[in-house]
Parts: structure tokens; sequence; C-alpha cells
């Protein structure tokens, strides 16, 4: 089974971060929470401490099956300044592995220029650094390999929108009975 490799910087948004781990587990999807400054836990922007299933020195695109970035301040900019992710991220997009981004973290994608023709969204406020892309207001947006999504409040939909790239529609409409959650 290949992974879902969830990227965890310093200051990252809980919910958004923590959802996706949470609901794709619940679809049997194999996912590595992955801290990209190699310790062994990383602390989000409310400082709630998670403990890493591996380090970005362990990802294998080979392995891979999606690539996720969480939002969250400063956990955004950390992301988008660790060279080892930027080169990860432009790989796999060659590659057409699925990428995933929500909240600020979309504009990781649009600065390394990998939203240009596609249709996304990201947090209010970041829209200029979506380079190149048609701009939208959804909660989330699937266009390609790539799924981008708006902040905390639809971190629910943008993992079960995952669990339908992955696993299908029927999954995803298990997932979101199961957790009581309307679509």
């Amino acid at each position: 089974m290949k992974n879902v490799y969830v990227f965890f910087a310093e200051g990252f948004e809980e919910i958004e971060a923590l959802t996706v781990v949470d609901l794709l587990r619940r679809a049997d999807v194999s996912v590595k929470m992955t801290g990209i400054s190699g310790e062994g836990s990383v602390t989000g922007s409310h400082g709630i401490c998670v403990g890493m299933d591996t380090s970005i020195d362990e990802v294998s695109l080979e392995e891979a099956a999606m690539l996720v970035l969480p939002g969250g301040m400063p956990g955004t900019k950390h992301l988008g300044a660790c060279e080892k992710l930027t080169a990860l991220l432009k790989k796999a997009d060659e590659q057409k592995i699925r990428i995933g981004a929500i909240c600020a973290a979309p504009s990781v994608l649009g600065d390394l220029g990998l939203l240009r023709g596609k249709k996304a969204v990201c947090y209010p406020g970041f829209e200029e650094r979506l380079a190149g892309a048609e701009v939208l207001r959804e909660q989330v947006v699937t266009d390609g390999h790539i799924t981008t999504s708006r902040g905390m409040g639809t971190a629910i939909p943008f993992g079960l929108e995952m669990i339908s790239c992955l696993k299908g529609e029927e999954e995803a409409e298990r997932i979101a009975e199961a957790i009581i959650f309307r679509r």
C-alpha cells in the first residue's frame, strides 16, 4: 500500500493536519506524519505537540500516493522554505502524484508554479500567491492531481475529498456518514 505523507512544520495548524490524518486512517489509508525538521515531534501553532511517524529524509516518491501540506503560521512559511520538501513537490508534480494543500499552504504550490492553469482555493489574503491559478471560493477544489482547500473550517471536506480521490466516492460517503458529517 502506498503512503500519504502529511508534512509537519513548527507552527502547523493542528486541526488541518490532524483531521486529514484521522479521516484517512479511518478509511484504511496508510498515512505517515512526516516532520520536516528531523525532530521526533513537532509543535503546532496552538502549542499542541505531535509525535511524527517519520522524517522528510525517509520519504520515497515511489511509495507515495499523495503529499499533503497543512496550513497555519508560521508552519506554511517553514514548509515553503524547506528545500527538500519543495524538491519533492516539484518531482511529485512532474510524476502526477497527488498533492493536497489547505489554508495558506496552497501558496507554497503557487510559489513553485504548480498551480498554473489550474483551479485552486486558499485562505483569504493568499490569493495573489496562487500564481497562474483560477482562484475560486469553493471549500475544496481538485483539479487534476492537485487538491486545495480554504482553511480550518474546511478540514473535514478536504479530508473527505482526499479519500474520494484515493479510494472512491463511496468510501468518502461511508466515512462522512460514520462521523455524522453531511456533505
